[in-house]
């Protein structure tokens, strides 16, 4: 990887790559650049994703590290066959939860990372390549450095109190009391000596070797009660079956809990195929279709809020993909619209205070890896800072930002402090099938949950062109005093007729990267090439050979 021979990572709209054998879409240059070398090079889907995720981790760290979690849907072209790994971080049981960090910057809680332990079941499972050889790339980049760019900064800066609150956080982003500009080199020695070190000892490096007993040591100091048992005995890394379930002529594959995207997904796709929305026009361009759309968003979330990590709950996942319970949530939605014109109504209450503020989980950092390989195997991956380590904290190299999982059920992301349990969140890797075969995967972060029915529906639902579905403007659920937060390239009689039955809309720019970003991998269905896309909310790109 040379990082000098590419112009800085931007926002803004993505050249769709087509007609390979093999393609790959990351939300970084550089990451993808890497996987498209390691597949060019006969590396499988695997071994790119684990170059990708390494170096990725070094490089975007305003939305990942190597101390977070790892959650992968896979399909296996050798067997036919999709797997899901679940390794996001383990919250020990007992463990108090404290804030260190000022209140204003949010409550955190010590989780034993899940990044480092998923990625070695991966590479165990599928891989073709050696580990030594995939962590180069992530050595190079921490100790050459690699540019700093517009959208990192952007969010080093909003983050920074945080993230600087304790010295060696201060020592790593802001070496001369600033962040490095735009443009300047970005260098992380620790990092590389410690990647040097994951390169020769392996991934038990990071659950057995010097880089945990440091973490252990740093979490101590801080005034969490981490114990090296706790780091031997966290629940491991978990292997099950997906979600999968049809939907028209297709089938289609995604989590299943303690994710919780899949079902979310099934279950609004569902409602509104028993709205019968395509005949009502795509809710880009039909007030009707928005608003039934938004209203099952606000239906399902919150019926999300019941889903726990099976292990330590009983999980209805029959009940929420059943017709019957569609069907139900449908006719309640379609049953309770307006009668009358509430413009009226939205004009008096427009500006109020009380109609302004909206409420919305977190936002958290997070990374979406796409690749299909030459051999036909299929790989989604989404690693993330959120769900490991210590919050605020930085040990050899690894920032840290903990996991800020509750118990509320509210929440996307949630857990619970005893029975060895994972935390639920929100990653919503897909895989669809046609007529048995992959061709189509797609995931992204922010939010997924709630972007993924919408990207899905239209492609599926209204036979878009993927990337086109991904440019399409997206929505925040239907809050409970009727406001809708929705990107502002829908047109003023959508608007005026959203105003008739009494939503109030309020713009989130033409573009708004908490939406997502997602990264696309499908099949043309008449020459059977490979094609790939970035979304352009974010600084991805896609590419292949």
């Amino acid at each position: 990887m040379d990082s000098n021979r590419y112009s800085l990572p931007r926002q803004g709209p993505k050249e769709v790559v087509e007609g390979k054998k093999a393609v790959c879409s990351s939300s970084h240059p550089l990451v993808t650049e890497t996987m498209r070398d390691v597949l060019g090079d006969g590396g499988n889907a695997v071994d790119a994703a684990v170059a990708g995720s390494l170096l990725q981790a070094t490089i975007e760290t305003h939305l990942t590290n190597h101390g977070g979690s790892v959650v992968c849907l896979y399909w296996d072209a050798r067997t036919g066959k999709a797997h899901q790994l679940t390794s996001t971080g383990t919250l020990v049981p007992g463990l108090r939860r404290h804030n260190p960090l000022p209140e204003r910057h949010g409550k955190a809680v010590c989780c034993i990372p899940g990044f480092m332990p998923g990625l070695q079941a991966l590479h165990e499972r599928f891989a073709s390549r050696n580990w030594s050889d995939l962590c180069q790339p992530a050595i190079a980049a921490a100790r050459d450095g690699y540019p700093m760019y517009s959208f990192q900064y952007a969010q080093l800066h909003e983050e920074l109190p945080s993230r600087t609150y304790f010295p060696a956080g201060r020592e790593l982003l802001t070496p001369e009391g600033f962040i490095p500009p735009v443009g300047e080199r970005f260098r992380n020695p620790a990092l590389a000596k410690t990647l040097q070190a994951l390169a020769a000892e392996g991934p038990q490096y990071f659950t057995e070797g010097g880089w945990v007993q440091h973490f252990v040591e740093e979490a101590n100091r801080l005034g969490w009660p981490v114990e090296m048992e706790h780091m031997k005995n966290a629940v491991p890394p978990r292997w099950s079956e997906p979600l999968e379930y049809r939907h028209g002529d297709d089938s289609v594959i995604q989590l299943a809990p303690p994710e919780q995207a899949g079902v979310f997904t099934r279950f609004a796709l569902g409602v509104l195929d028993h709205m019968d929305i395509t005949s009502r026009g795509h809710y880009a361009e039909s007030a009707e279709s928005l608003y039934l759309f938004a209203h099952v968003l606000r239906w399902v979330k919150w019926e999300m809020g019941l889903l726990q990590d099976p292990e330590l709950f009983d999980v209805p996942t029959q009940t929420w993909g059943s017709e019957a319970h569609h069907g139900a949530v449908a006719q309640i939605l379609l049953g309770s619209r307006p009668r009358i014109d509430l413009t009226e109504h939205v004009e008096l209450t427009a500006g109020d205070a009380a109609m302004t503020s909206m409420r919305r989980d977190a936002d958290l950092g997070s990374c979406e890896l796409s690749i299909v390989d030459a051999e036909g195997n299929w790989l989604q991956v989404l690693h993330t800072c959120q769900g490991g380590g210590i919050p605020g904290a930085v040990v050899d190299g690894v920032p840290m930002t903990g996991t800020s999982a509750t118990a509320d059920l509210s929440a996307g992301i949630s857990g619970w402090l005893t029975g060895d349990g994972r935390q639920k969140c929100i990653i919503g890797s897909t895989i669809v099938l046609r007529d048995g075969k992959p061709w189509l995967s797609l995931g992204s972060p922010g939010q997924p949950n709630i972007s993924v029915p919408q990207v899905l529906s239209s492609i599926l639902d209204f036979g878009m062109d993927p990337y086109e579905a991904s440019v399409l403007p997206r929505m925040y659920p239907l809050a409970d005093d009727y406001t809708l937060e929705v990107e502002n390239r829908i047109s003023d009689s959508v608007v005026t007729d959203l105003t008739r039955m009494g939503v109030q809309v309020k713009p989130l720019g033409k573009y708004h990267w908490r939406r997502g970003s997602f990264q696309i991998c499908w099949r043309d269905p008449v020459t059977g090439a490979l094609q790939s896309s970035a979304d352009p909310r974010r600084t991805g790109k896609a590419a292949g050979c």
